[in-house]
């Protein structure tokens, strides 16, 4: 028996995510969240004291997705949207050495943090929060549940010169950690640990194993 689709709503800007989610097959409708993200995390460090690179990421993916999923209730829902959807909310960091990072700033933070990450490895913790909101006659379970993986990152010995022309392209910027591995930061990342695509945003082994709670398979999210 072929299983009925189910349709899928990520939360998240990223087309590095939707590109993943499309190469496996999968069409997502996109919504993005109004969070704010540093208003977050402050206010959970303020109230549980500093949190892990990883809590980081999964307390961030669960205001993601928590928010769209409100959203998608609500009046400010899109027309288009689709009703009684999965909705995915994922946040990517770098650990390097213990310290969390995001986005970089500006490019002066950008360079800074090369300079740091050449010929070392960091730790790329993706975060993933899921929320069934499928209806019981359509086998909705109202689960709500998060998983982080975590990927070794190694990088390349680059030149001065090289991160120059990196940062200079603006993709840094735009990218969790500084750094890409599918697009014009792949020369400069020797090697991984872990799920590649995880460092591109989001695992799809992972989603995979969260689809399995709550018994959908992941082919019921091909189009």
């Amino acid at each position: 028996m072929v299983s009925p689709s189910v349709p899928l709503v990520l939360g998240s800007a990223s087309p590095a995510r939707l590109a993943t989610l499309q190469r496996a097959g999968v069409t997502a409708y996109v919504l993005v969240s109004d969070v704010d993200e540093d208003s977050t995390v402050t206010q959970a460090v303020s109230q549980y004291g500093e949190l892990a690179p990883e809590d980081v990421a999964l307390l961030l993916a669960r205001a993601k997705c928590e928010a769209v999923a409100e959203r998608l209730a609500g009046d400010t829902c899109p027309e288009d949207a689709p009703t009684g959807a999965l909705v995915l909310g994922c946040d990517s960091v770098l650990e390097l050495d213990g310290e969390l990072h995001g986005k970089p700033a500006d490019e002066a933070e950008a360079i800074s943090r090369w300079h740091r990450m050449r010929g070392s490895s960091g730790v790329l913790h993706t975060a993933h929060w899921l929320i069934d909101d499928r209806d019981d006659s359509d086998g909705g379970t109202g689960a709500t549940m998060g998983a982080v993986a975590s990927t070794i990152v190694h990088f390349a010995k680059v030149s001065d010169q090289e991160i120059a022309a990196y940062v200079a392209s603006g993709e840094p910027l735009q990218v969790a950690g500084g750094f890409t591995i599918d697009g014009l930061g792949g020369p400069f990342i020797s090697g991984i640990e872990g799920d590649h695509h995880n460092v591109v945003g989001i695992s799809l082994p992972l989603l995979r194993e969260m689809l399995g709670e709550i018994n959908v398979s992941w082919f019921a999210l091909r189009s």
